[in-house]
């Protein structure tokens, strides 16, 4: 395993997450924790759940489009991660792509709560999500086995995403928002999909 932590934590994208999430708590706890700090930082533990499963769904999943640039950027956030799973440069999210997204999300936060440590709150919360969310892919696709019956099943819903169908199972951080949009199934009634490996070829 020390190994693969080491894989894991010195990625320049993980390093420098780390980083910026290290620094927001600091800000946090200079500024002072309060029970509202702590219930924004929860929020943006759920809002980057539910923005993950959205993103994934609904943007990682297009259908191949006509502009070239836009394929391009879909092969290199998703579309070639389903043909190679197992690369570790396709495997994390490029910064250049999840830290614009999560200021997005923390701006519609500030314009509806009007508070700038509220919202520094709010995007410790989603930093520190997509930190979760980038080490229980990591797991899933490395040759790690999760000590806990949880883990051992987030894993396992990641890699029928990836081998079975992958119009099921979205959920990576927690599968449990598949249940909300009724995307998780038993294995045992999807089809096999012959385009899981290819997202490019699908009609």
């Amino acid at each position: 395993m020390k190994g693969y932590y080491r894989e894991f934590f010195l990625f320049p994208d993980i390093t420098i997450l780390i980083g910026l999430i290290a620094l927001s708590v600091s800000f946090q706890v200079w500024h002072g924790l309060s029970w509202t700090s702590m219930a924004c930082l929860a929020l943006g533990l759920l809002v980057f759940m539910f923005s993950e499963y959205m993103t994934h769904r609904f943007v990682f999943h297009l259908k191949p489009p006509k502009s070239p640039i836009l394929l391009k950027m879909l092969k290199r956030l998703h579309y070639d991660h389903h043909t190679d799973p197992n690369d570790l440069h396709l495997l994390f999210l490029p910064l250049w792509y999840s830290l614009p997204n999560l200021s997005v999300l923390a701006v519609i936060f500030y314009l509806i709560a009007g508070d700038l440590w509220l919202t520094l709150a709010f995007a410790a919360g989603l930093k520190t999500m997509l930190f979760l969310y980038e080490w229980k892919h990591y797991v899933a696709h490395r040759p790690i086995k999760p000590k806990s019956s949880f883990g051992k099943w987030v894993k396992k819903m990641h890699i029928l995403h990836h081998y079975k169908n992958e119009n099921f199972w979205y959920g990576v951080s927690t599968p449990f928002v598949d249940v909300l949009f009724g995307t998780l199934k038993d294995e045992k009634e999807v089809e096999t999909s012959k385009t899981a490996k290819d997202l490019e070829k699908r009609a």
